[in-house]
């Protein structure tokens, strides 16, 4: 058994990212991963680094993703492997003047209440200008020049090997089914026992769970959303975009849905219908590509979308962490969170995330 300075219960993109943000600051730190058996978002993420509509009416969430995409560069940078970064800018393409109008009063209002970040909106020609293959049915678009996407399953990859090479043990197929505090932590797997000065609950939908075990509170629940994903075709999209996206590959992945039916992660031919309606209508040449796989995956929400972190009051040295947003602010997991958690002092603007703002049935979600 072997004590560790931080121990992160949960190995996707979020605990991933903390993890190797403390081991990079020479801390000893176990990530335990229950592994593929558990909800892992990670395997269903679109892959988007979004901002341009991140935190509408919640500056602080504004703020703090904005701050996310301003550090990925150096994420990326500092993982060494590829993460397939592409943050040249992001497009929501609008169909009608009602869509436009209404996108254009949601970027004046974000504008109004946490400041610009160079969003703007676009008319036709501007946005055939910059994305030549869009359909005659775009009438418009919002287009943020710090949005950007990368390989969600080479971010994971990259973060685990990662936190390895810095010293730090990665404990795949580990569930944790209990933790005990006595000034330090102790977290039992079955039969093994992990101990550490400080402990991070970033378990995706298994945090529900496992917070109240140190007197935390993490009410998040599922919410699920279905891709669609294409063979390979020539580039065509440069830029990210809500519904579409293309890799470096050449395949196209297509979503944006929101269902809340419980832990369902079955495909649905009525969604999947509609995800391809909407981007035939930007996009018509992808009317002759092949659909060769479809998933869907469960979003790890919070009852207003935004993040919960806070400290434990009862159990100090304890601390949640989780988002439906693990691409966008893995910059600031990885690169502010991290160290925070290891000086003991949270980052500025962090308590707006305490679980306290949760009052009983809010749930106000807001995915873009």
């Amino acid at each position: 058994m072997r004590a560790y300075d931080l121990i992160v219960v949960g190995g996707g993109l979020v605990g991933g990212a903390i993890a190797w943000g403390a081991a990079r600051l020479g801390a000893a730190v176990a990530l335990l991963d229950e592994g593929d058996v558990a909800f892992r978002a990670a395997r269903g993420n679109f892959g988007l680094v979004w901002v341009q509509s991140k935190g509408a009416g919640n500056p602080a969430y504004a703020h703090w993703s904005r701050r996310s995409a301003e550090l990925w560069p150096g994420l990326a940078a500092g993982l060494g492997g590829s993460v397939g970064l592409r943050q040249n800018g992001g497009f929501m393409f609008c169909l009608s003047e009602e869509e436009l109008a209404a996108r254009g009063e949601m970027v004046a209002r974000m504008h109004n209440e946490s400041g610009g970040i160079g969003t703007r909106m676009l008319d036709r020609a501007e946005v055939r200008a910059m994305v030549p293959a869009v359909g005659e049915r775009v009438v418009g678009a919002a287009y943020c020049p710090a949005d950007g996407h990368a390989n969600p399953l080479l971010l994971l990859r990259e973060l685990q090997a990662g936190l390895v090479g810095l010293g730090g043990d990665y404990w795949p197929g580990r569930t944790v089914d209990g933790i005990s505090y006595d000034g330090g932590f102790s977290v039992s797997c079955g039969a093994e026992r992990f101990v550490g000065k400080k402990i991070v609950i970033a378990a995706g939908l298994g945090s529900r769970r496992l917070a109240g075990l140190v007197g935390l509170s993490m009410p998040v629940s599922p919410l699920k959303g279905q891709i669609l994903v294409t063979e390979r075709v020539r580039p065509f999209l440069d830029y990210a975009t809500h519904i579409t996206r293309q890799t470096e590959e050449g395949g196209v992945m297509m979503g944006d849905s929101l269902e809340d039916v419980g832990f369902d992660v079955s495909s649905t031919h009525k969604v999947m219908s509609g995800i391809a309606a909407r981007n035939l209508a930007v996009f018509p040449l992808l009317r002759d590509v092949n659909v060769v796989r479809t998933w869907a995956a469960l979003r790890v929400m919070s009852p207003d979308g935004a993040p919960i972190y806070e400290e434990s009051a009862t159990c100090p040295g304890a601390y949640s962490a989780t988002c439906h947003s693990g691409v966008t602010l893995a910059g600031v997991h990885a690169l502010e969170l991290a160290p925070g958690i290891l000086r003991g002092v949270l980052p500025a603007g962090v308590a707006a995330f305490g679980s306290g703002r949760f009052a009983e049935g809010v749930r106000d979600v807001q995915a873009f």
